[in-house]
């Protein structure tokens, strides 16, 4: 399989949400802190390659946090400050980090988000469409000028409330990115074999199935490849994980120019390593203390792992 090519260490645009999260598992609780699915997928791509962020924030939004991006060397054109609160998401978990519950979710300026492509972005020969509305998405896509790779996110909502709009955003897409719930909800499957099947005629390359502590799924027209989640002995907080998988995954293809089958299975333990490092402590706060000698490490340790040998 092959979906085209990234030129090298071509741009990453990254549009979702920067949020305010506050946050409790059985390992601790936060209040306040970076959170949104285009923060955690910025960072993680930016380790591999230049990032451009197209989101909105409020009036509150801590300058600390602006300049934790800045410091990763992300494009800060597209992130607009607008008159208003930031998003904020409230939210536990119990000890099924599988599962996460929400106390409040408070839209703020993300309700009326337009997320306008300031000129260069058009450009941008990667994108990856985080986890907005559909409507949001395709608006993104008739921006962009001839992309050499999309990659989007969705949720249960908009399954839910705008499937036409899915269906749409997929039919123009190169890799659809979901967990295993969506996927069968979107394709009214049960086996996550024939829904992966149905997904792709909707359009897309390769879909992958984020599976959270038990790694992630891709399906292909002529592909199959499970990849393990690296096993961790604390998960203090696995909110994010699935962007900062996207973020990594997207980021290396992007960085290797090319997104062949072997390249984009390379790709997803970039993200499964990514994802293991986010989780180790909450918000952003591992990541941003992340060093490229600890990302290739633990590539390499999953590739140990993985490694049966011959029969």
């Amino acid at each position: 399989m092959s979906l085209g090519s990234c030129p090298m260490g071509g741009p990453v645009l990254v549009v979702g949400s920067v949020a305010l999260d506050s946050v409790r598992t059985p390992f601790g609780e936060v209040t306040n802190v970076l959170g949104g699915a285009a923060s955690y997928a910025s960072v993680s791509a930016s380790f591999f390659t230049p990032v451009r962020m197209v989101a909105v924030v409020g009036e509150d939004f801590p300058e600390t946090h602006v300049a934790g991006f800045a410091r990763r060397g992300i494009d800060l054109t597209g992130l607009r400050r607008a008159t208003g609160k930031t998003f904020r998401w409230s939210g536990y978990y119990d000890y099924d980090l599988n599962q996460a519950h929400t106390r409040s979710t408070e839209l703020n300026v993300f309700e009326t988000f337009r997320p306008e492509l300031p000129e260069p972005y058009r450009h941008s020969p990667c994108v990856f469409l985080a986890n907005i509305d559909p409507m949001l998405q395709l608006f993104v896509l008739d921006q962009v000028r001839r992309p050499h790779l999309v990659a989007c996110d969705t949720m249960n909502y908009w399954i839910a409330n705008s499937r036409e709009k899915v269906l749409e955003v997929l039919a123009r897409v190169d890799i659809a990115l979901m967990n295993d719930a969506e996927a069968r909800q979107l394709s009214g499957e049960g086996n996550l074999i024939a829904a992966a099947r149905h997904i792709l005629n909707a359009g897309p390359g390769a879909v992958i199935v984020k599976k959270g502590e038990h790694g992630a799924t891709m399906f292909s027209r002529d592909s199959y490849f499970t990849a393990p989640g690296y096993p961790l002995e604390e998960v203090r907080d696995p909110t994010g994980a699935g962007d900062t998988f996207a973020g990594g995954l997207v980021g290396y293809l992007a960085r290797c120019g090319e997104t062949d089958d072997s390249a984009i299975r390379r790709a997803i333990i970039c993200g499964s390593v990514m994802a293991s490092f986010a989780v180790e402590n909450f918000s952003l706060d591992r990541l941003l203390s992340l060093s490229p000698e600890e990302i290739a490490e633990r590539y390499h340790e999953i590739r140990q792992m993985t490694d049966f040998g011959r029969l």
